[in-house]
């Protein structure tokens, strides 16, 4: 078996993975998109050789980004993913019944297209359900149009790395697409996106967190454990008013990561001197 070498969210550290199978490699008019079959993920994908989730810890992200801030609404109606072409989100996101709609807006059909085919537990049927609806549209231009409040809206897009001009999320991380999350977030909602490793990459967040604090009142980050991520994953969340529940309330979900422990610790400040 052949062995891949698979950069952590940038350059500064990777991992060696041994593959069973290299199931796709396509090119897209964005990106090029990869499936890979490896020994202890499972598969994986990774856009422009960069991973974005695998089968193995794929819950931890997913249920992390979604449910944190999600179970700190009352009630949600209605909520937004950016990215997230996998699935994951809106998976994660049908749970919650009282959702009556769930829109998806991605701009690479590929992503959708290579994930339902390769990765179908990710989504899990969540693209069939009738509250889910996908625009395969740029971000940037969707939210500017958007003419009713949405109670949590999810950046899952790719990091903006080190080195690389053009990335598709570059207009994703700027004071004026925060601006006009913030003119369509509901007052009791949330926005949330990942936030790079805070161990590697502690920059990342700080930056996230900066653009946050000059258009949003209320700011904030929190961690879970992703190993495929380099262990330390970063989220950063914001609000017109509201903060986050300081205990969990699964309320019933099926989840495989959060618990009363994991949901504790991803609120600790990181110390390691």
């Amino acid at each position: 078996m052949s062995h891949f070498t698979m950069p952590i969210r940038g350059e500064k550290i990777s991992v060696n993975v041994q593959i069973r199978e290299r199931l796709l490699h396509k090119k897209t008019e964005f990106q090029t998109i990869e499936i890979i079959d490896t020994e202890v993920f499972g598969r994986l994908l990774l856009l422009d050789g960069h991973i974005q989730l695998t089968e193995f810890d794929e819950r931890a992200y997913h249920e992390l980004l979604v449910h944190v801030p999600l179970l700190s609404v009352d009630s949600p109606r209605r909520a937004l993913v950016i990215g997230g072409g996998d699935g994951g989100v809106i998976r994660e996101l049908c749970r919650h019944s009282s959702l009556e709609s769930i829109d998806m807006v991605e701009i690479d059909a590929g992503v959708v297209e290579a994930s339902r085919e390769f990765l179908p537990s990710v989504s899990n049927g969540a693209f069939d359900d009738p509250r889910v609806h996908l625009h395969i549209a740029d971000a940037f231009q969707f939210i500017k149009d958007v003419t009713e409040p949405y109670d949590l809206i999810v950046a899952d897009s790719t990091d903006v790395y080190e080195g690389e001009e053009g990335n598709l999320s570059e207009m994703l991380f700027t004071r004026e697409f925060y601006q006009d999350v913030r003119r369509c977030l509901s007052p009791g909602g949330f926005v949330v996106t990942q936030a790079d490793n805070l161990v590697f990459c502690p920059y990342s967040l700080e930056a996230i967190l900066a653009e946050f604090g000059a258009v949003f009142s209320e700011t904030g980050w929190y961690q879970g454990i992703v190993p495929s991520f380099g262990g330390y994953s970063g989220f950063a969340w914001a609000s017109n008013g509201p903060k986050l529940a300081p205990t969990l309330d699964s309320k019933g979900l099926d989840l495989a990561y959060l618990n009363d422990v994991t949901y504790a610790f991803a609120f600790r400040p990181l110390r390691f001197s």
